[in-house]
């Protein structure tokens, strides 16, 4: 009754199209939730977001939950997880999506969810990894382990978003490093991030990660860019 009253007085806002949101919707109005533009990439083995790394660096799966397009939902989305704190946003993508990735026919099922990490410098200045909400998600969805401490950023790199693909290559290279031990090895890591762009990022933090015996290197996204 409490919430219903307080919910009167402060309805609570969409987070995609800012429109109040009813009594039984949560996070997202439903208008959004249907129009949410899916990639059903987790179907198709050899999706776009598998391509970017085809030739470059062995990878089991790639996927990526929904299309990112510019001045559409999933940018106001991810915008206002990443930059205005609302991390249900990343719980709500998390939970949704690992309904999706419980169909995949993996010959090594996933071991372990593992973030790209934040430089200490950034996260100090934004108080969260926009990932984290996602990969816990996922990993309670799938029944697995989140560990955010085994990849680290190492060094601190200015934004990548306006680089080119060989800017990004040079400015990424030896940034990402892994602290493991024994029980690390023979894993099955499912590498996470918010946005797949290049690329370049995702295969720096791979190669970080292959460097553990046996490692074996899946990659999911909240989101892909889409022209």
């Amino acid at each position: 009754m409490f919430n219903h009253i307080i919910n009167l007085f402060f309805p609570k806002a969409c987070a995609g199209c800012h429109s109040f949101l009813m009594a039984n919707e949560a996070i997202i109005c439903t208008s959004c939730r249907h129009e949410m533009p899916l990639t059903q990439y987790y179907l198709n083995p050899e999706n776009e977001a598998f391509k970017k790394f085809y030739g470059k660096i062995e990878v089991e799966h790639v996927s990526a939950f929904l299309y990112f397009n510019k001045k559409g939902i999933v940018q106001e989305l991810i915008h206002n997880l990443k930059y205005k704190g609302h991390q249900n946003i990343g719980t709500m993508f998390g939970e949704w999506h690992a309904e999706d990735l419980k169909v995949l026919d993996l010959a090594v099922p996933f071991d372990m969810v593992i973030p790209v990490p934040l430089h200490r410098k950034k996260y100090n200045e934004r108080g969260y990894n926009q990932v984290a909400t996602f990969g816990i998600a996922l990993s309670t969805g799938l029944n697995i382990d989140y560990n955010d401490t085994l990849l680290f950023r190492s060094k601190y790199s200015k934004t990548q978003s306006k680089k080119n693909l060989l800017g990004r290559s040079e400015d990424l290279k030896e940034i990402f490093d892994v602290s493991f031990t024994e029980k690390d090895h023979n894993k099955h890591f499912l590498l996470i991030d918010d946005v797949i762009t290049t690329g370049a990022t995702l295969e720096v933090c791979s190669r970080a990660l292959l460097k553990i015996p046996g490692a074996k290197i899946s990659i999911v996204c909240m989101t892909m860019a889409h022209s």
